[in-house]
């Protein structure tokens, strides 16, 4: 599930959907703020360019939006169930949980929208070397 070759491997390791190995943003680190939402341009192995056309990534929004609508509903679940609150008094934790997760779903979008529309390729860097 987690292995080389799978498209989760390439999200949650920060991998070039294409060949694996090269990473996809500049910072491994999501706390380093300054670095964390900073993209290589192409892949320093098989050299995929990742912003493969003018305003690629805006359809990483809905990747956002998708993500930021399941942590809301995990969210207002808990809120309800464990802790009783009240519909009203459950906005406060999903905001709370929105803001400290935005960094996530803002960098995980952007990885999960490229693997989108492209695929492992195992004979990459065997090309390449």
């Amino acid at each position: 599930m987690f292995k080389k070759g799978s498209k989760l491997y390439s999200v949650l390791f920060n991998k070039c959907p294409r060949c694996h190995e090269g990473n996809f943003m500049e910072e491994n680190n999501i706390f380093k703020f300054k670095m964390a939402f900073k993209m290589h341009k192409n892949c320093s192995k098989c050299n995929l360019k990742y912003m493969m056309e003018p305003s690629f990534y805006y359809g990483a929004m809905y990747v956002t939006y998708a993500l930021s609508v399941g942590v809301s509903i995990i969210t207002f679940i808990i809120a309800t169930l464990i802790f009783k609150l009240s519909l009203l008094e459950s906005f406060i934790p999903i905001v709370i949980v929105l803001i400290l997760t935005a960094p996530f779903s803002l960098r995980f979008s952007r990885i999960i929208w490229i693997n989108i529309f492209v695929h492992f390729d195992k004979n990459i860097i065997k090309i390449e070397q």
